[in-house]
């Protein structure tokens, strides 16, 4: 028990399946974690993967006392396991992008006014004016998302102004759906929370401000100005700033923790509760990302995090206010043909052995002697591309590659798309640039050789199963010493750092920065369907 009374932060995140918290000690060790399972822990409320699908398909909820339950639950597991609240100097937290929250004219006195005999579920029944909240899974507001684009003169003008096109996940579209479908609910919501905000809010005992960051994913925030653009929320519902309250940074101390968890569970009266962000931020703090570089999840879906000092807004792909410095940004490219992709071309050509795999990546050149393939097996999202496209060194399109030449053909293209979307969006390749893998594919070197030679920069492993945890955890460091300009990165330096796997071979950038270009254009002739020559 002892050893356990020691400084300390807490992480929390609130996901789509699970609330999670870790404690992290001023060495930067986490030293407790656990968790509650929204499917096992709480099937009263009968949801699957942590929501309810309805039965058009489209549109996808999570009950918000479903959450509420969860965090009493979890905060009465860590009481129960002799947790000292008491050494808590500050905590932050994560919650899933884009999900809202819709408190009742009337809750702010009852969060307030908050009992310590009562657990808060018991006292917040009635303070939602929606009970099942729109997830980041939603997509039925498509009418809401061309209304908004049309409003502000178009996607690409959207973009510009607020980091994305229109997404139906996007909060400003799904607010405005509850307006026009629901406009009694509206009518009587006096605050609009990110899952975030709502999160921090809680630990508050008052409304948290929702931060710059996750305020970027909601086709609502002017991310140059860091303001709510009033044309965007002209479009989606009326009153809705005063709804929604102020912004502020991400890093900003929004409040001392609420006198409830003082009485209830001893936390100290000074704790400090730093603004709450979105669960994708969170892990760019938590992988400890850093200005040039990238992390790149290989999972079912290929993952860019990319930290942008200048960044160029898009059809495709996000940009989101920085979480650990507010005079930079982050982007977030999604890739649908992932894992499942390689698995497939694994099959297909290396019979169905990983060895296989790496031995043809290790046996045939660099650039694949010109020959460049495209591979989507499912519809891709950046770009909008499907099928199979595999072209010679001559730029003619063929039919099959060799089993090795088709293995490499996959690797190098899935890696130099990557590379010129994430250049598209204004990423930068800089001398310092260290790339971070994460999923399943980063426990193969030779698929990573192939990353550091295509994005000419070294490759470093991690694991970061908990990296929105730990990153809110870091970020509650961070906001100690805000106000006194220390970077984040000074703050982290004690943490863990990952581990080398791949450096670039050397003549790699010069075989990559001439095929690049090729490939881009190749890209485009696919996109148009015109297979005329390539210049």
């Amino acid at each position: 028990m002892a050893e356990r009374a020691r400084h300390c932060c807490l992480g929390w995140d609130f996901s789509t399946q699970q609330v999670k918290v870790v404690a992290v000690d001023e060495e930067l060790t986490v030293f407790y974690e656990d968790s509650v399972h929204f499917d096992r822990d709480l099937p009263e409320f009968g949801t699957q993967g942590g929501v309810h699908v309805h039965e058009d398909g489209l549109t996808v909820t999570s009950p918000v006392l479903m959450w509420v339950q969860a965090l009493d639950i979890l905060l009465e597991k860590m009481k129960a396991s002799g947790f000292d609240f008491s050494q808590v100097l500050s905590m932050s937290g994560a919650g899933q992008q884009h999900g809202s929250v819709y408190w009742k004219v009337g809750a702010s006195q009852v969060l307030t006014n908050l009992s310590p005999d009562l657990p808060l579920h018991e006292q917040l029944q009635a303070c939602f004016s929606i009970s099942d909240c729109p997830v980041w899974m939603d997509s039925s507001t498509t009418a809401q998302c061309r209304q908004l684009e049309a409003a502000v003169g178009g996607a690409q003008a959207l973009s510009c102004l607020t980091g994305s096109r229109a997404y139906e996940r996007f909060t400003g579209n799904q607010i405005a759906k509850i307006y026009q479908q629901n406009p009694e609910a509206y009518a009587h919501t006096e605050r609009i929370s990110l899952v975030s905000s709502f999160a921090a809010s809680l630990f508050l005992g008052s409304y948290s401000p929702i931060d710059y960051s996750d305020g970027s994913g909601m086709n609502l925030l002017q991310i140059q100005d860091k303001v709510w653009s009033q044309a965007c929320l002209g479009a989606c519902a009326p009153q809705l700033e005063g709804k929604l309250g102020p912004l502020v940074p991400s890093c900003s101390c929004v409040g001392a923790i609420s006198a409830y968890y003082v009485q209830r569970y001893g936390f100290p009266s000074g704790c400090k509760v730093v603004a709450f962000t979105g669960d994708n931020p969170a892990s760019l703090a938590g992988m400890r990302l850093e200005e040039g570089d990238i992390a790149v999840s290989l999972g079912t879906s290929d993952t860019l995090f990319l930290w942008l000092q200048e960044p160029v807004p898009a059809l495709e792909g996000h940009i989101f206010c920085n979480p650990v410095d507010p005079q930079h940004y982050m982007a977030l490219l999604c890739f649908k043909n992932g894992s499942l992709m390689r698995e497939q071309i694994r099959d297909e050509s290396a019979a169905c052995s990983w060895t296989e795999f790496s031995r043809a990546l290790r046996s045939t050149e660099l650039g694949n002697g010109g020959s460049l393939g495209f591979y989507f097996d499912v519809m891709e999202i950046t770009p909008e591309i499907t099928g199979r496209h595999r072209f010679s060194a001559d730029n003619c399109k063929v039919s099959a590659f060799p089993e090795d030449v088709e293995i490499r053909a996959l690797v190098e293209g899935q890696f130099m798309a990557k590379r010129i979307h994430a250049e598209g969006l204004g990423y930068r390749i800089m001398p310092k640039t260290k790339i971070l893998a994460t999923g399943g594919a980063s426990h193969n070197r030779d698929i990573l050789q192939v990353l550091a030679d295509v994005f000419g920069a070294p490759v470093y492993v991690t694991d970061t199963a908990n990296s929105a945890c730990v990153g809110s955890a870091y970020r509650a460091f961070h906001g100690l010493a805000a106000g006194t300009g220390v970077p984040f990165s000074e703050v982290v330096k004690l943490a863990p750092n990952p581990r080398l796997a791949a450096t670039p071979t050397p003549g790699a950038s010069q075989v990559y920065e001439a095929l690049l270009p090729k490939y881009a254009k190749l890209e485009q002739r696919i996109l148009s369907q015109t297979l005329g020559p390539v210049a």
